[in-house]
């Protein structure tokens, strides 16, 4: 009886798969399913991994973003509740809810979603981890407005997770023909690849120029018969190594030869490519990408790069685009803990103002009020 199941599962799929009836996914039993393996997420890892201006721009971003507290509607919970975000395991070592507020805002601004978990134990929360989204995948219902992650089970077939209500998931800039949201570096894996060309081909050139080969050529051996000249070439080889050798050990030799002798390096002629301009076009594009001035990352493209108004009020918008991403989530955990520990679940996130000001104006200033307090003490006494 098991192996006719068996045997009647296996041989489902296979059939809806001959009658597609137009079905735009992989898995025409689950109407709405859309399959999340589609190889983006290990290019963005590699990425961040191969260009540490990008790896350095979701960071800024990630810090750049945080900084918050959570306000409740009496003083009870809000005792509590400071203290459960203070100290609330968030997996890997890791305490805090600002450890997972930067865990989970990382990996919505490299994959595009993020998903966690509220972790519940014996009617309390216990806990708030963040999943490896790559694992996972999306199940719409017919309306669109909610989804149903899905997961691998001990056997590896993806089943919908058993608890719901306790999953996390967020969407960056979800498009209307698939809700997986949209990676920052989208877009950037073309430039990516030629700037890693130019790069690679940097080091080889320099590989060849800092590891010179030398042509040593024996001039008037015209007239010898080929076993004489074959000796000398022989001979002189012989020599060259050995105060090459001798270089190598520190220690200074001459070479000699008999004869006319010419030494010439091997491709000294050839000029290494100027890559200062085609870089930093790449880079250019990257860095707008990111929505941060170039100076942030460590770019001086020019002597007097500062951070205009303009520039301050951009990089504003933007982050607190992603707090407003953010905000549902730190909702969500604040309501279960209070609703857990029976209080009133109502909080509002209270976000610190963001500040973009240039750190030597900022010094300035409070030098200019150090010296006018001290002038007026003095005047005063």
């Amino acid at each position: 009886m098991m192996k006719w199941n068996e045997k009647k599962k296996t041989a489902g799929p296979v059939a809806v798969c001959q009658l597609r009836g137009g079905d735009t996914h992989p898995f025409g039993e689950l109407r709405g399913f859309i399959p999340l393996g589609t190889g983006e997420e290990r290019v963005y890892r590699q990425l961040r991994e191969a260009i540490p201006v990008l790896d350095a721009a979701v960071g800024k971003l990630v810090r750049l973003s945080g900084g918050f507290s959570v306000r409740c509607r009496s003083a009870a919970a809000q005792e509590k509740l400071d203290r459960f975000l203070k100290t609330v395991p968030c997996g890997h070592g890791q305490v805090g809810i600002h450890s997972f507020f930067s865990a989970y805002l990382d990996s919505l601004l490299t994959y595009g979603r993020a998903a966690g978990e509220l972790v519940v134990a014996g009617g309390k929360l216990r806990g708030v981890c963040c999943g490896d989204v790559t694992a996972l995948e999306i199940c719409e219902d017919g309306s669109g407005l909610t989804v149903e992650l899905w997961g691998p089970d001990a056997r590896g077939n993806l089943r919908p997770l058993p608890y719901q209500h306790l999953l996390l998931f967020t969407a960056r800039d979800p498009e209307p023909a698939h809700p997986y949201g949209v990676s920052l570096f989208r877009g950037m894996p073309f430039l990516a690849d030629i700037l890693m060309k130019i790069y690679h081909t940097i080091g080889t050139n320099w590989e060849r120029a800092g590891n010179v080969r030398y042509s040593v050529i024996c001039k008037g051996g015209e007239n010898m018969d080929p076993a004489t000249a074959r000796e000398r070439g022989t001979a002189v080889a012989q020599e060259w190594a050995k105060a090459m050798e001798d270089g190598k050990n520190g220690t200074v030799r001459d070479f000699v030869a008999v004869g006319d002798v010419e030494i010439k390096v091997i491709g000294d002629g050839a000029p290494i490519l100027d890559s200062q301009v085609p870089v930093r076009q790449i880079l250019e594009q990257l860095v707008a990408k990111t929505g941060l001035p170039p100076f942030l990352l460590g770019l001086s493209w020019s002597t007097t790069e500062r951070m205009s108004t303009q520039q301050a009020d951009i990089l504003t918008t933007e982050l607190w685009a992603l707090r407003r991403l953010m905000e549902p989530v730190l909702e969500r955990v604040c309501g279960m803990f209070l609703t857990l520990e029976g209080l009133d679940p109502r909080v509002e996130i209270m976000w610190d103002e963001i500040s973009l000001q240039d750190m030597t104006e900022q010094a300035k200033a409070e030098l200019y009020r150090a010296q006018t307090a001290k002038l007026r003490k003095d005047m005063e006494g």
